[in-house]
């Protein structure tokens, strides 16, 4: 029972480890994201969301969906594009950026 206690810790830190991202970075290489999602990621137009405070993981994966085509909708194949020359560590620190924002 404790390896297995150990074991899931171990799964834990290295998940938690895999979306950990430098929001300084981010915050450099996400000029294009202000236009729509705010400089602080509090949208700039109701019809876009917000990424201020999201989720470090969740932002990231739907980063990742956006740029491998398997989100839909009206302006996924513009967020695909935007994406497209950015690697994993790029949307690590743009999604830590987003979600180290305060909400206010």
């Amino acid at each position: 029972m404790r390896l297995l206690s150990l074991f899931s810790l171990l799964c834990l830190s290295l998940n938690a480890q895999a979306f950990e991202g430098d929001p300084v970075l981010g915050q450099q290489k996400a000029p294009s994201c202000v236009f729509c999602h705010g400089a602080d990621g509090k949208a700039v137009n109701d019809s876009y969301p917000n990424l201020k405070g999201q989720h470090e993981a969740y932002l990231f994966s739907s980063m990742k969906a956006y740029q491998q085509g398997d989100r839909k909708g009206p302006l996924a194949l513009m967020m695909q594009a935007q994406l497209q020359r950015l690697n994993d560590n790029d949307l690590r620190d743009i999604a830590a950026f987003y979600a180290s924002q305060n909400e206010n």
